[in-house]
């Protein structure tokens, strides 16, 4: 599978277009699915230690935690088709 990849962070990618939503973890909804991901497999911290910023939702249901923010995410998705 080929596809545009974001960099959310310490040198860690993820393919555009299976990305769903970028949210940020602040809310108690929020923070729910999390451990529900958590439960079932489905959570990818990919923040190296540091402080969730940003909660990426794939296609898959997978959660993927960045530590970058929210904006900035977004910002590399919009502009990853500049990037090839």
């Amino acid at each position: 599978m080929t596809g545009r990849l974001v960099h959310i962070g310490f040198g860690n990618m993820v393919v555009a277009d299976r990305i769903v939503a970028i949210i940020s973890p602040a809310s108690a909804p929020i923070k729910r699915l999390k451990e529900e991901a958590r439960d079932s497999g489905k959570l990818v911290d990919a923040t190296q230690g540091r402080k969730t910023r940003a909660i990426l939702i794939t296609d898959s249901d997978h959660l993927i935690l960045s530590a970058v923010q929210p904006e900035t995410v977004a910002h590399r998705y919009e502009g990853s088709d500049d990037e090839e």
